[in-house]
């Protein structure tokens, strides 16, 4: 397989993309203006809100696909291309479950907004780094005049060792993710990044041989499975870097972007041949 053949390109957010301090480099924008001329389409696959994606990438959402909320919805030019909700009726029996655990902190995800019943402002200042339309409701079970694409957890003390085992047994009916060290996602069993990712690359006529991704945590181990130029970042969680062909430099050392360096050069000289 040749880098140069690549015609599309997904990227996760947090731990990926954006550096520690939750920014994107200009480099990367430089880049992306450079292989949109080459045909090559962008996609940015994240657990992040839909608001919060487009904020991070002003300026080119326009010309990209948004794969959000770990893939229960996806947007192209402000148009719906995929929505995967939770039943409503269902909602109320999650949260109460998870209601009845210390220590958490729950998001409702709507297509509309975030809504969160806390009142802790050190969490609420913490969540809006990745929400950035959300409403502070007195009960979350009453809310009943929006889509929901999923419910994310943060667990202070570690998602995986201190909440997944409690609540694993919901993956008979659900899609049950840690998203990352202090995040759960619970979704529909169809809303994940590859499925998503797998709508996109069939509407789009792209194979998995001409597809690259880049990602750092469990919740991107279904569209690393949908790409052969897979890379898990230098970061990433060890499961992602046994399923990812490729390893990258981490976040904080633009790992993506110095593989979109190396494919903007590929294709430079293979137009030389």
């Amino acid at each position: 397989m040749e880098l140069s053949q690549v015609k599309l390109v997904v990227f996760d957010m947090d731990g990926t993309l954006l550096n520690n301090q939750g920014e994107v480099s200009q480099n990367f924008f430089n880049l992306f203006e450079a292989l949109k001329k080459e045909n090559i389409h962008f996609v940015a696959a994240s657990g992040r809100q839909y608001f919060s994606i487009a904020d991070k990438l002003n300026g080119i959402t326009n010309d990209i696909s948004i794969i959000a909320e770990n893939g229960a919805i996806t947007k192209q030019q402000g148009k719906d291309l995929l929505l995967i909700n939770i039943p409503k009726e269902e909602i109320k029996d999650l949260i109460l479950l998870l209601r009845s655990f210390d220590d958490l902190e729950i998001v409702l995800c709507g297509k509309k907004s975030a809504y969160i019943e806390t009142k802790n402002e050190s969490f609420i200042n913490f969540f809006k780094e990745f929400y950035t339309k959300y409403k502070q409701v007195e009960d979350l079970t009453a809310i009943d005049n929006d889509d929901f694409l999923k419910i994310a957890v943060y667990c202070k003390h570690g998602s995986e060792e201190q909440l997944y085992p409690h609540i694993k047994h919901l993956e008979a009916d659900y899609k049950v993710k840690v998203s990352g060290e202090v995040w759960l996602d619970i979704s529909h069993q169809n809303a994940n990044k590859g499925f998503a990712l797998s709508k996109l690359q069939n509407s789009l006529g792209i194979t998995a041989e001409e597809t690259m991704v880049f990602g750092d945590y469990n919740n991107d181990l279904e569209m690393i499975e949908r790409s052969y130029f897979s890379y898990a970042m230098e970061n990433a969680h060890p499961n992602v870097k046994k399923a990812a062909r490729f390893i990258t430099k981490s976040n904080n050392e633009a790992g993506v972007e110095m593989v979109l360096a190396s494919l903007l050069e590929k294709i430079e000289l293979s137009k030389q041949d």
